[in-house]
């Protein structure tokens, strides 16, 4: 008996459902294998710090490069101020609308972690790529100006942009998975705080194009006099999911107005959702209208913040870099902006946000689109800043002996910097929070996207008002405002021009903001 014991087969020890919710994920992440991920190998603060690492490092090259981008392209490639400025401003807002891409990638067909692989190799080509474009004049001679060695540069420098678009959403996702068995809303504010993007799903984009396609379909038909009459779908599984009606942009309604007929296909045009959509589908479609003119604003603020890698750099290039002992870089007063932010931040909290509290009876003490003012104001600051210290230096500059002249401290380029981080710290977070918070209950993340659009927005606007100035200020032969040497030129006209155009801009946004009344039975204001 004993023996035949023995012979009898093993059978495999099935965890139970509560085992079974104690070894893994409660939340659906899988491994690598895309089997069900251990919860005791999985995620947690171990995973966080390597995202973290990942991401610091990212960030530590991006940013070394950004900032010293433009004096390279003027010293080792010789580019004109213009020109360096320009091509500066467009990579940085490449870097900035690649991730959208990459987002979609991840989210629809090679998932975070293969996206995050690949994506990651590319920069790392691109890194070597520009290793190498900077090792050329050694290995073939001074060709300073050769083709071989722009095109090496700028395939470097656009394969690193490449990279981004898979590794900013990606960390930022992959951070928030971490945090498991969070609530949703804060692994989205987490995630934030990891990085910038959140993932653009497809189906909100196919929401709102369907909604633009029925109704220009039906541009032809009367609207209703009561809204009622609109089309809608009850949900009995969610009875709170509809969005009331609002009379705004009466346009787009008529994607809602039921006519009983068939397409030339046969088809039912109640059962054809690019010929009828439901209220509910509208009234989103609605509110990221209602949140363009937001949108629109805060592209002018990141046309400004772009000046920290451009123009700001070219003009501590014609200062005295002396600070003592030390020769500080032009690119090294972006410190300023990094310890504005850490600074702030803090005071923000301890400080502002009681004073705030107890002046307007509001428990976040100033509202989202007050905080966005505030940036935009603190941005038009900065601008007009800079542009009395750029007349002072031309006018040292000038008036000085010809082989002695009087030349700047560069740290007068210190409170520029220090505004636009403050101007940051009240903006860019605001913005993430105002787009989450106001975006339809299913398009959170491509509220959180169109966000950080703006930043490359932003960078591509103040490419081409560049390339205008030049235009226009070259004509006759002219210097221009910003020529090679800025001793005869005119950049305190630029940041005049910036500073009059933040100026509008603001005036915009107040304007807006107090027709503003929000979305989602929210008020923004």
């Amino acid at each position: 008996m004993e023996g035949a014991a023995d012979e009898r087969p093993l059978i495999p020890h099935l965890p139970s459902q509560d085992e079974e919710g104690s070894l893994y994920t409660s939340d659906g992440t899988v491994d690598v294998n895309n089997q069900p991920a251990l919860k005791r190998t999985t995620g947690n603060w171990r995973a966080c710090f390597l995202i973290l690492g990942t991401e610091f490092v990212e960030c530590f090259v991006f940013f070394g490069v950004a900032k010293n981008l433009v004096t390279f392209l003027t010293g080792e490639l010789h580019e004109s101020n213009v020109d360096a400025a320009k091509n500066v401003s467009t990579w940085i807002g490449t870097c900035f609308f690649t991730p959208v891409i990459g987002a979609f990638l991840a989210d629809t067909y090679w998932g975070k972690y293969w996206t995050l692989v690949i994506f990651l190799s590319i920069y790392t080509i691109g890194m070597l790529t520009l290793t190498v474009s900077a090792s050329l004049p050694l290995l073939m001679g001074t060709i300073h100006n050769n083709g071989i060695r722009h095109f090496t540069v700028y395939l470097g420098l656009y394969l690193v942009a490449l990279g981004e678009g898979g590794i900013k959403p990606c960390t930022s996702a992959l951070g928030a998975d971490q945090f498991d068995g969070a609530d949703p809303v804060e692994k989205v504010t987490k995630a934030s705080f990891f990085n910038w993007y959140k993932k653009l799903e497809g189906s909100p984009l196919k929401r709102v194009t369907q909604v633009v396609v029925a109704a220009v379909r039906n541009y032809n038909l009367g609207l209703p006099a009561d809204c009622s009459a609109l089309h809608e779908v009850p949900s009995p599984t969610r009875p709170n999911c509809k969005i009331q009606h609002t009379p705004q942009f009466r346009f787009f309604d008529k994607a809602a107005i039921v006519a009983a007929s068939s397409d030339e296909k046969g088809v039912e045009v109640s059962k054809n959702p690019w010929r009828l959509c439901t209220v509910s589908q509208v009234e989103e479609l609605k509110m990221l209208l209602r949140m363009f003119p937001v949108w629109a604003s805060m592209v002018l603020f990141f046309t400004v913040t772009a000046q920290m890698s451009s123009t700001f750099i070219e003009q501590g290039a014609m200062m005295d870099n002396r600070v003592g002992p030390f020769t500080v870089p032009p690119a090294s007063l972006a410190t300023f902006d990094v310890i504005s932010v850490m600074v702030c931040i803090p005071v923000y909290d301890a400080a502002l946000v009681p004073l705030a509290r107890r002046a307007t009876g509001k428990e976040r003490g100033l509202s989202q689109l007050q905080r966005l003012g505030v940036g935009l104001a603190l941005s038009v600051v900065a601008m007009v800043y800079a542009a009395l210290v750029e007349a002072r230096r031309l006018s040292l500059a000038r008036s000085a002996a010809a082989r002695q002249p009087t030349m700047t401290s560069i740290m007068w380029q210190a409170p520029a910097f220090a505004l636009l981080g403050a101007g940051e710290v009240f903006t860019a977070i605001g913005i993430l929070e105002f787009f989450y918070d106001q975006s339809p209950g299913g398009m959170k993340s491509l509220g959180t996207a169109l966000a950080q659009l703006t930043i490359a927005a932003g960078n591509y606007l103040n490419s081409a008002v560049l390339g205008a100035v030049a235009a226009l200020t070259t004509r006759g032969g002219k210097p221009g405002w910003i020529p090679d040497d800025l001793n005869e030129g005119h950049l305190d006209y630029f940041f005049w021009l910036m500073a009059a155009l933040g100026v509008v801009n603001l005036l915009h946004f107040v304007h807006c903001s107090m027709r503003y009344r929000g979305n989602n039975n929210n008020t923004a204001l």
